[in-house]
């Protein structure tokens, strides 16, 4: 089976930990607009990551189904435990995070990959699409804060 979402996860998770290696500390307390920061930022991905790892696991063991939320809803609501979240915590969990569905996209047998793939819903699989975004967001602000 191929798997193009693997290289394309790989590609941003590569630039997601070069990203978080380079940040200083004080670089990820720079605002992104709407209360968010760079570490805020980072702590969604951790937060959107987790909850993938958490439902392929499910899925694995129960079957594939979906799995509705209300995306602005959930990211109003954690948004004040994601600014509470110390800065380098929140890089840190971004990457073991990305590292961690990542894993286990690579390893997920094809029925279960085929079975994800039959929800039409290409997040599922290419978290990359996620991630570039925010890395992005990112790289705007760092630039006009003149630190990249």
């Amino acid at each position: 089976m191929d798997r193009p979402f693997v290289e394309e996860n790989a590609k941003a998770r590569a630039r997601l930990v070069a990203l978080v290696a380079g940040l200083k500390d004080e670089e990820l307390s720079l605002p992104l607009g709407d209360d968010w920061t760079i570490a805020v930022a980072l702590a969604h991905l951790a937060f959107w990551d987790q909850r993938s790892l958490v439902l392929m696991r499910k899925w694995k063991q129960s079957g594939v189904a979906l799995s509705p939320i209300d995306i602005d809803v959930t990211n109003d609501s954690l948004l004040p435990l994601w600014r509470a979240i110390p800065p380098r915590a929140a890089a840190d969990l971004a990457v073991s995070s990305a590292e961690a569905i990542d894993r286990e996209l690579q390893e997920a047998s094809s029925d279960l990959i085929e079975a994800i793939e039959s929800l039409g819903e290409k997040f599922r699989l290419y978290r990359s699409m996620h991630r570039k975004l925010h890395l992005d967001e990112i790289d705007t602000a760092l630039r006009k804060s003149g630190a990249k």
